[in-house]
C-alpha cells in the first residue's frame, strides 16, 4: 500500500450495468497483483456483488468473502459496509454513493456510478467537485457507443 494519495477514478455507468462492469474491473485488479475492498451502503447489494462474483462467468469466478466472515483479512476480494480495509486493499470500489472514507493505503479508488439514476448523478457531480476542490488526483471514465471504456478528463 501507498502512503501517497491514490488516484481516484470516476466509472459513469451508461451503457451497462454494475453487474457486467464490477467483475471486469476486480479481474483487472486481481491481474496486477492489488486486493480489492467493494464498500456498499446497502447490503442487500453486497448480497448481489456476493452472487455475481461467484458466478460471472462459465469458467471463472472471483475468490472474495463478506467482511463479517472468518479470515476476512485474506480474502483478496473483501465485500464490506465498513470504513475499514481489513483485507489491507490496494483498490477501493465504491458502488452505491456509500461513504468514500480515509483514502489512506489504497493506490486507487474507484466510485462507480449510474448515469441513468438522476440522484446517483448528482451525488457524483458533488463529489468530484469537493474531491477536486480538495487537490485530489481525479480521472474520469465513460463509455464509448461501442461500450469501451474512455477517459474524458
Amino acid at each position: 500500500m501507498s502512503d501517497a494519495k491514490p488516484e481516484i477514478w470516476f466509472y459513469h455507468l451508461e451503457r451497462s450495468t454494475l453487474d457486467e462492469v464490477l467483475p471486469g474491473l476486480m479481474e483487472k485488479t486481481r491481474e496486477r497483483g492489488w486486493r480489492a475492498l467493494v464498500r456498499a451502503a446497502d447490503p442487500r447489494l453486497l448480497d448481489e456483488i456476493d452472487e455475481r462474483l461467484w458466478t460471472w462467468r462459465d469458467d471463472s469466478f472471483l475468490a472474495h468473502g463478506r467482511a463479517s466472515d472468518p479470515e476476512a483479512a485474506r480474502q483478496p476480494i473483501l465485500l464490506t459496509e465498513s470504513l475499514e480495509n481489513p483485507n489491507g486493499a490496494q483498490a477501493l470500489f465504491i458502488v452505491d454513493g456509500s461513504e468514500l472514507g480515509d483514502t489512506k493505503g489504497f493506490d486507487r479508488c474507484f466510485i462507480i456510478f449510474d448515469g441513468r439514476d438522476e440522484a446517483a448523478l448528482s451525488g457524483a457531480r458533488v463529489r468530484w467537485k469537493t474531491l477536486k476542490d480538495a487537490g485530489a488526483a481525479l480521472a474520469y471514465w465513460k463509455q464509448s457507443p461501442e461500450g469501451r471504456w474512455e477517459k474524458a478528463a
